[in-house]
């Protein structure tokens, strides 16, 4: 009997293991997910959102050197909203805030917070899980 005691115990230990180890690989997994994806996103809106009109009317001068390149607020808000909405997992509830958008020269800073819950006990756990994104547009010319 003391045998099969230790059998059971140890079935039970392997099962709460692969329990923990699941939870935190799939929040490992959302929270790359996420950067990645905010990541990828804020570059593609950046590019969606010059101002190609300013571009071509720009003179080579050096004092207005940083103003040929301007990005859009409004288009670069629809633009990132649209992509995020399009590739954003659905099981996560997502609040974007964004801080500052400059448009000369071109500068996001914005902040992507998703909540996770699981009943795995019965109980609902919630967790957030925050990533914070500054991106400046750097291009060749």
């Amino acid at each position: 009997m003391k045998e099969s005691m230790w059998g059971y115990g140890i079935l039970v230990l392997g099962i709460l293991a692969v329990g923990v180890i699941w939870f935190f690989a799939n929040m490992t997994k959302t929270d790359q997910h996420n950067y990645n994806l905010l990541k990828e996103t804020v570059e593609a809106a950046m590019f969606d959102a010059l101002d190609l009109a300013a571009y071509r009317a720009c003179t080579e001068t050096p004092e207005n050197e940083y103003k040929c390149i301007r990005i859009e607020e409004e288009k670069f808000v629809e633009s990132f909203i649209r992509r995020f909405a399009q590739n954003a997992d659905l099981s996560n509830t997502y609040l974007i805030e964004i801080y500052d958008i400059n448009e000369a020269p071109p500068k996001v800073s914005l902040r992507v917070s998703s909540t996770t819950s699981t009943n795995a006990t019965g109980e609902i756990f919630e967790f957030d899980i925050v990533n914070n994104i500054d991106a400046i547009l750097e291009t060749k010319y």
